[in-house]
């Protein structure tokens, strides 16, 4: 069968949060070697198995059918300067946009090792924020798009044309050699996802975008700490500690925070405290 030991993690599905749990072990850990490692399962993973068009489900191999490395894409992502790469394949794109690893996404899934063993399924529609997964999510979301939500009579609604694929993802996207819950250390991961709508975050409600916060243009807003008080500028709502509200310093009223430069140095007022 496609899956097998199916159980449900209770409540929110915490195992696709990021983990920030100590590793004990004694040995040091090789995570450059096991992103090759990794790479060297996925692909076989990939060659061996195949995507069944009637039930949607992934199967091993047995009559010549097409092998999912044959349709994935490739992402490449750098993460503590270890080369990593995260497979996708896109059984539809979408129709709106596209989220950054600064939004939210609204969704359903279901996470699985590579011999098919079912960890956390989720199959009612939930928001969660791309800043707060696995890497593995936060970039591979990236690559699709939300539907068209659709209001019936009744004001219920649903989502069509929406996004849908899957996500390989090494086990330095995602736990690493810490493990959780269900899943082993060092183990990677397939996701099977849907993207349905997408909310532009503005986490510390302050106006400015929180992708447009990531002011060093890395795409990761969880670096960026322009008065260096440890509170990023996507939460922090006086992001250069000048005593003004971010909020109250599009001082022409525009909606661009960026084009506010009261000395003319060419930093706009809200990351300029000396504006």
């Amino acid at each position: 069968m496609k899956f097998k030991n199916l159980f449900f993690i209770l409540a929110v599905s915490t195992v696709i949060f990021s983990c920030s749990k100590d590793n004990n072990s004694k040995e040091p850990f090789d995570a450059a070697k096991q992103a090759l490692d990794d790479d060297v399962t996925l692909i076989e993973y990939l060659q061996t198995h195949y995507l069944n068009d009637v039930d949607g489900g992934i199967w091993t191999i047995k009559n010549g059918e097409m092998p999912l490395m044959g349709q994935v894409e490739t992402q490449n992502i750098t993460k503590n300067d270890i080369s990593y790469k995260l497979y996708y394949l896109k059984q539809a794109e979408g129709v709106s946009i596209s989220p950054s690893r600064a939004d939210s996404v609204l969704t359903t899934y279901t996470g699985m090792l590579l011999d098919s063993t079912v960890f956390d399924s989720r199959s009612t529609l939930i928001w969660l924020p791309l800043t707060g997964v696995i890497d593995g999510w936060s970039y591979g979301f990236t690559n699709f798009k939300g539907g068209t939500k659709v209001l019936n009579t009744d004001e219920s609604f649903y989502y069509e044309n929406v996004g849908k694929g899957l996500l390989f993802i090494p086990s330095g996207l995602a736990y690493g050699n810490i493990g959780q819950s269900a899943i082993p250390s060092n183990s990677p991961l397939v996701f099977q996802i849907t993207l349905n709508d997408v909310n532009i975050a503005d986490h510390d409600n302050d106006g400015v975008s929180s992708i447009l916060e990531d002011i060093n243009g890395d795409g990761d807003v969880k670096n960026d700490d322009t008065d260096g008080d440890l509170v990023m500028n996507y939460l922090d709502v006086d992001d250069d500690n000048d005593g003004i509200l971010t909020k109250n310093e599009d001082t022409n009223g525009n909606g661009n925070w960026f084009d506010d430069d009261a000395d003319g140095d060419g930093i706009p007022n809200f990351l300029d405290k000396d504006s």
